[in-house]
C-alpha cells in the first residue's frame, strides 16, 4: 500500500515511524513532515490546511490510504474530500469531527446520552458569562468553544480571575474565533489521564491509557503547553476503571455518534479525571494525542496499518492488538520561551549519541536540516522516548539521552513520570 501521513509534529514522526515496519506499507509519504520524519517517508511540502492540494496529492499519486494526524484538517472536512475521490482516509469528517471542532456540541452530546461530565453552560454573551460567574464557586474552569491548539482552557482560582479570563478569551480574542463561544464548567478534582481507542463507526478497541503534563515548568507550575511529557499506560486507569469507562463513556458516545447522523471513525481520545475509582469526562479529541502517541507506538507490538485499515474498512471486530508489558515515557524538549515567543534556526547535536542508549528513540516534533546539521524550527522541537520493565529504567533512559543531546537554546521538564513515583512512596 501506498500511505500519506498528514501532519509535522512528533505524533505524525511515531505514526511515520510505526507505519513505515508494516509488510503492508511499500512506499510512505508524509506531507509536509519534518527533518526526523524524513529518515522514515518521503516529505511533500504541503501544509494540513491545504485540502484541495492534499487530495489533488493523494489522486495523482496514488494514494490507497491517507493518514491525518492533526485536527485542523479533520474539523475542515479534509475526510470527506477525499472520500469524494475514493480515496481511504484513516479520520472522522467534518460532522463527527465537531466532537473537538466544538465543545459546546461536545458538552451537549454528553448531557444528551448521559455521558459522566463536568456541569456546565454555554454562553455567547460575556455580560451573561460573567453574570453566571458571579453565581458559582470558584476555582472555575473556562474554555474557548472552539480549537486553540490544545491550550484554549483556563482554571479561574478567584472571581477577579474568572472575569479577567472572559474578557480575555471573549473581548480580547486570546484564542481567535475559537472564543466566539465559551464553555463554563465547574472544577473537578482528581487525577488526569488520557484513554484511546480506535472505532469504526460501532466497534471499539480499546489502545492504552497515557498521562501526559500539560505545563510548561517543573512541579506543574508555569502556563499550559501542548504537552511536556508524558507516560503510558497510566496506573490510575485499572482494569476496572477501564471497563467503567468502555461502558459508561465510550459506548454511549459512539451509539450518540451514529444516533446523531455521524458515526465516528478514527482515533478516539478522551480525556478524563478519575476519583474515588469514578470516572468523568473533561473532553474528547479526534485524534493521537501530543505527546501520548510517541509513547503508545513505542509499546504497539502489532502491524499499525492493519489495524488503521480495519478501522477505516468497519471490520475492527476482526483485530487483536499485542503490546509490550513495558511502560513507555517521552520527554519534550522545547526552544526556550515556549509556550510564549521563541527563535527558531538553533542547531542540534548528538541524537545519534541519543538513540544509542538501550530503549530510547527520538522523534521530531520541530526539526529541519540546514545542509547536513538539524536545527529547531518549532516551540516543541524533540520528544525523547524510552521504554523500559519500570518507570524509574524508563526516566534513566530518556533523561540520560537528553544529557547526550548538544542543543544550547533547549529545556525540558526535569519530573516527567512524578506522579507514579510519588503514588509508589505512598
Amino acid at each position: 500500500m501506498d500511505i500519506l501521513v498528514v501532519g509535522n509534529g512528533g505524533r505524525e514522526h511515531a505514526l511515520c515511524w510505526k507505519i513505515a515496519q508494516s509488510p503492508k506499507c511499500t512506499k510512505l509519504f508524509c506531507a509536509p513532515g519534518n527533518a526526523g520524519i524524513a529518515n522514515v517517508a518521503e516529505c511533500v511540502n504541503i501544509q494540513p490546511q491545504e485540502i484541495l492540494n492534499l487530495v489533488n496529492f493523494a489522486k495523482n499519486n496514488l494514494i490507497d490510504l491517507v493518514v491525518v494526524g492533526p485536527e485542523v484538517p479533520l474539523v475542515m472536512g479534509l475526510v470527506d474530500e477525499l472520500e469524494l475521490e475514493g480515496i481511504k482516509t484513516f479520520g472522522p469528517n467534518q460532522a463527527a469531527a465537531e466532537l473537538e471542532g466544538s465543545k459546546a456540541f461536545m458538552k451537549d452530546l454528553f448531557t444528551k446520552y448521559n455521558i459522566p461530565t463536568a456541569k456546565y453552560s454555554k454562553f455567547t454573551n460575556f455580560n451573561d458569562a460573567v453574570s453566571y460567574v458571579k453565581s458559582h464557586e470558584v476555582p472555575i474552569v473556562l474554555k474557548a468553544s472552539g480549537l486553540a491548539a490544545g491550550k484554549g482552557v483556563i482554571v479561574a482560582q478567584t472571581e477577579i480571575e474568572a472575569i479577567r479570563g472572559l474578557d480575555e478569551i471573549m473581548n480580547q480574542n486570546r484564542f481567535g474565533e475559537a472564543g466566539q463561544e465559551v464553555v463554563i464548567e465547574e472544577f473537578l478534582t482528581g487525577e488526569e489521564a488520557s484513554f484511546f481507542v480506535l472505532v469504526d463507526g460501532k466497534t471499539a478497541l480499546p489502545l492504552l491509557s497515557a498521562q501526559d503534563h500539560k505545563t510548561a515548568y517543573d512541579g506543574d507550575k508555569g502556563p499550559n503547553t501542548g504537552g511536556m511529557g508524558a507516560y503510558s499506560p497510566a496506573p490510575i486507569i485499572t482494569k476496572a476503571i477501564e471497563r467503567r469507562i468502555m461502558s459508561s463513556i465510550i459506548k454511549p458516545i459512539i451509539e450518540g455518534m451514529a444516533n446523531e447522523g455521524c458515526p465516528y471513525k478514527g482515533i478516539l481520545f478522551a480525556g478524563l479525571m478519575i476519583k474515588d475509582g469514578e470516572p468523568k469526562t473533561l473532553e474528547f479529541n479526534v485524534r493521537f494525542g501530543d505527546p501520548e502517541c510517541q509513547t503508545l507506538m513505542r509499546l504497539l507490538d502489532s502491524d499499525l496499518v492493519e489495524a488503521l485499515e480495519a478501522t477505516v474498512n468497519g471490520n475492527l471486530d476482526r483485530i487483536q492488538l499485542k503490546w509490550k508489558n513495558e511502560i513507555a515515557i517521552v520527554v519534550v524538549m522545547a526552544a526556550k520561551g515556549y509556550p510564549g515567543s521563541y527563535s527558531t534556526g538553533s542547531i542540534i547535536n548528538n541524537l545519534n549519541a541519543a538513540e544509542q542508549i538501550d530503549g530510547t528513540k527520538v522523534f521530531h516534533s520541530g526539526t529541519r536540516k540546514d545542509s547536513t546539521k538539524y536545527v529547531s524550527d518549532g516551540g516543541r522541537v524533540l520528544g525523547i522516548t524510552a521504554t523500559g520493565k519500570n518507570i524509574n529504567e524508563c526516566r534513566a533512559r530518556s533523561y540520560k539521552a537528553i544529557e547526550a543531546i548538544n542543543w544550547t537554546d533547549g529545556f525540558y521538564r526535569t519530573d516527567i513520570g512524578w506522579r507514579i513515583i510519588n503514588n509508589k512512596n505512598k
